[in-house]
């Protein structure tokens, strides 16, 4: 018999299961108690429930990272699905205990991921990029290819960073092959730059969290600072227009200032870094979304997408629950 994860019941059902807590975050409702806010997870995905009236026992007791046995029902709030949390208490020695069992991860096997990239790497023809490029994936390889790509939203999984990368290298290559007059070479190396930095912004795939530079200083500027160093180790003139123009695709990405760029995109690959970024963590979004969502219903509302919901056609063949 198959064990349910949590986005096998439907909305009004009870459910009993082991899952992991993600996030526990302790507040103070309007009546002047804590709560704990969770987020659990398992391999399906994410949901969030509230344990009201919490004890500084409970406070020290549940905290991410740990395995525990969830009762409650699933129901909707404000169109967002949530746990109704009857009862909780921590796995036993007997109950699972391996955390891996409940986190998602990449859909593409480790090895498969840096042998492409690998390959790409071939690709990069500036020697000075290639050199930047290289030693950079190798000192962060062991996080680069572990570590999720955001604490939530886009590719919040696993292997998740290294994916989002390979996703967006695959787009850059097929829109280099039909636009010759962008350097392809830049905007690989940018690609594969854009978001090294969260290696040091985020803790690692397990209850994610914001490293205290993370949260001061950001991953963009984490990276940049990252170029500058291995300049100075390669001794690459961290002046020269190719280093201007990498540094200036990479600090660029996110498009708009309000949105973390120190400066907005100033050249055609700076640009089209931006578009390819925002196409890869749109449609990942979208999707992880729709696959739970039922044929002719709407998923939830998704903030980072300006709080919209989207619809999966009942004739909608493509989407699986996983």
């Amino acid at each position: 018999m198959t064990t349910k994860k949590l986005f096998d019941y439907q909305n009004d059902e009870n459910l009993a299961l082991f899952v992991l807590i993600k996030a526990a975050d302790v507040r103070v409702a309007k009546n002047g108690k804590q709560f704990i806010a969770f987020t659990f997870q398992d391999q399906s995905g994410q949901i969030s429930g509230k344990y009201w009236d919490a004890s500084d026992e409970d406070v020290a007791l549940f905290t991410p990272g740990k395995i525990i046995h969830l009762q409650g029902k699933r129901e909707l709030y404000q169109s967002n699905p949530q746990i109704k949390i009857y009862k909780l208490r921590l796995a036993t020695e007997e109950e699972p205990q391996v955390i891996e069992q409940f986190i998602q991860k990449a859909p593409v096997q480790t090895a498969d991921m840096e042998e492409e990239i690998s390959q790409v790497l071939f690709e990069i023809t500036n020697p000075n990029w290639q050199r930047l490029v290289r030693h950079l994936i190798q000192k962060h390889q062991a996080d680069f290819f572990s570590f999720p790509a955001a604490k939530t939203n886009h590719h919040a999984f696993a292997g998740g960073l290294a994916y989002h990368t390979l996703s967006m290298l695959r787009l850059a290559k097929t829109i280099a092959a039909q636009y010759p007059q962008i350097d392809a070479a830049l905007l690989y190396s940018g690609v594969l730059l854009h978001d090294l930095g969260k290696t040091l912004e985020l803790s690692g795939p397990v209850s994610t969290e914001y490293t205290v530079r993370g949260n001061l200083i950001g991953h963009i500027v984490l990276v940049d600072e990252e170029i500058v160093k291995a300049c100075e180790t390669l001794k690459i003139d961290i002046n020269s227009e190719d280093m201007l123009v990498l540094r200036h695709v990479v600090l660029a990405h996110h498009g708009l200032m309000e949105y973390g760029s120190p400066v907005r995109p100033q050249i055609l690959e700076a640009e089209v870094l931006h578009q390819i970024d925002e196409m890869d963590a749109s449609i990942t979004m979208m999707t992880q979304s729709l696959q739970h969502a039922e044929a002719g219903q709407y998923t939830e509302r998704l903030f980072a997408m300006d709080g919209r919901h989207f619809y999966r056609p009942v004739n909608d063949q493509q989407l699986t629950q996983d």
